[in-house]
């Protein structure tokens, strides 16, 4: 990454009194942006998959029969599902293959997140069609289509709610990470003292890897019992039903994902010396005039990454864990009306398997896996079917009802990111 100085922003004031920061140019160690994620997830739709395929895997895709994680789904105005209709991301798990890479074959995630970290978006984007996340990774990026800038424009919109940018200049990556902190810091501040904030990075190690991620929303429970924060995440529809199992499935690993980062965060399980090492940073590198003008203006006085770093991890020790029980919305991109909520409770377990499987593949270990025979309709929608060898057969593959590109997951903003 060049250290010449580029602009980022840093919110003025969530709900009138905070300040956080995004960055307007790309900078190689960039946490994955709301944005990203909205492409990443909502290009999941277009997942391909092999109709005879030789390594086809038998993910855990189930969530888990007992229906755990499902606790009950609200279906406002007269809407209803749509059939087995659109890619969930969370279904997928284990994707238990027998193909095995070469060793001295580079992993992905050193090939492509060494600078980054794995979002939480790698992970739902693996879990819809890893040979999909195979595919982007080595030949192209996904498209962007109306339904995912509609998706993009809207979390937009939900943010500039609570939150007021400012740009802020900033001159190095530990610049850069230093921003992503502050946010952090800020939005904990404002969660702590409003009871909401909005687009709140995050960043974690988690099963021997770095995360990352943007978290929609995160809420305190109204009542004086229960001040556990509930995460939340939005996603938009084009069309007024919601949404099938596989895209249902995969917004609850991602919402998962986001509590499991959290807890780790809360409990004090921040390797600071393994996060300077792993991302090669300065921690001692002293911050920009404007940057450090920024921390002070927020009331958190910094001059080192260092330092941000001390008052990132001060800031998740006095958070509580975040709630057992997830939510996640789905609104009518039409007129922003509410179509149905998906409340679910968090399955340690089940989440630990999905991760395993997706980091296989992120390591290595093991060739991309196909999307399972009972979806491969995904594969009509994906910008890769006609260089997937399994996009054989597509026409006999029946699809559910009302699916296609228009009925991508939320994260059209859509996750998902993250970050």
């Amino acid at each position: 990454m060049s250290e010449t100085e580029s602009l980022s922003e840093l919110p003025l004031n969530r709900s009138n009194t905070t300040k956080s920061v995004s960055s307007e140019i790309p900078i190689e160690i960039e946490i994955v942006s709301e944005e990203e994620m909205a492409l990443l997830e909502a290009a999941l739709a277009l997942a391909s998959v092999p109709a005879n395929a030789s390594a086809i895997c038998s993910p855990l895709r189930s969530f888990h029969s007992k229906a755990r994680s499902i606790q009950s789904i609200t279906v406002l105005s007269k809407r209803t599902f749509s059939g087995l209709t659109e890619p969930d991301i969370e279904d997928s798990g284990n994707f238990a293959s027998t193909q095995k890479k070469n060793k001295n074959t580079e992993s992905f995630l050193h090939r492509f997140r060494k600078k980054k970290g794995l979002s939480v978006t790698d992970i739902t984007s693996t879990e819809w069609c890893e040979k999909q996340m195979e595919f982007v990774l080595l030949h192209s990026k996904r498209r962007t289509n109306k339904a995912m800038k509609t998706g993009s424009a809207r979390h937009a919109k939900l943010e500039e709610e609570v939150v007021k940018k400012v740009k802020v200049q900033v001159k190095s990556k530990e610049d850069t990470w230093a921003l992503k902190f502050l946010n952090f810091i800020i939005g904990a501040n404002q969660l702590l003292f409003e009871g909401l904030t909005r687009e709140l990075p995050i960043i974690g190690f988690a099963e021997g890897v770095w995360m990352v991620g943007v978290i929609d929303e995160i809420r305190i429970p109204a009542t004086e019992t229960d001040r556990n924060p509930i995460l939340v995440d939005t996603k938009t529809r084009v069309r007024d039903t919601l949404p099938a199992e596989p895209q249902r499935r995969n917004g609850r690993l991602q919402l998962m994902c986001y509590k499991y980062i959290w807890d780790n965060l809360v409990a004090d399980n921040f390797p600071s010396q393994k996060f300077f090492d792993f991302f090669t940073l300065n921690p001692y590198s002293i911050l920009s005039d404007e940057l450090r003008e920024r921390t002070a203006d927020s009331g958190f006085p910094a001059d080192t990454l260092d330092d941000i770093v001390r008052l990132f991890r001060n800031t998740c020790s006095i958070l509580p864990p975040a709630h057992d029980q997830l939510l996640l919305r789905y609104e009518f991109q039409k007129d922003n009306s509410l179509l149905g909520e998906d409340h679910f409770a968090f399955d340690s377990d089940w989440l630990k398997n999905q991760i395993h499987g997706c980091l296989e593949f992120w390591l290595g270990e093991r060739e991309a896996c196909y999307t399972p025979e009972e979806e491969r309709w995904k594969c009509r929608f994906c910008q890769f079917a006609s260089i997937c060898p399994t996009n054989n057969g597509l026409d006999s593959t029946p699809s559910p009802t009302n699916t296609g590109p228009d009925s991508t997951p939320h994260n059209t903003n859509s996750n998902s990111t993250l970050s």
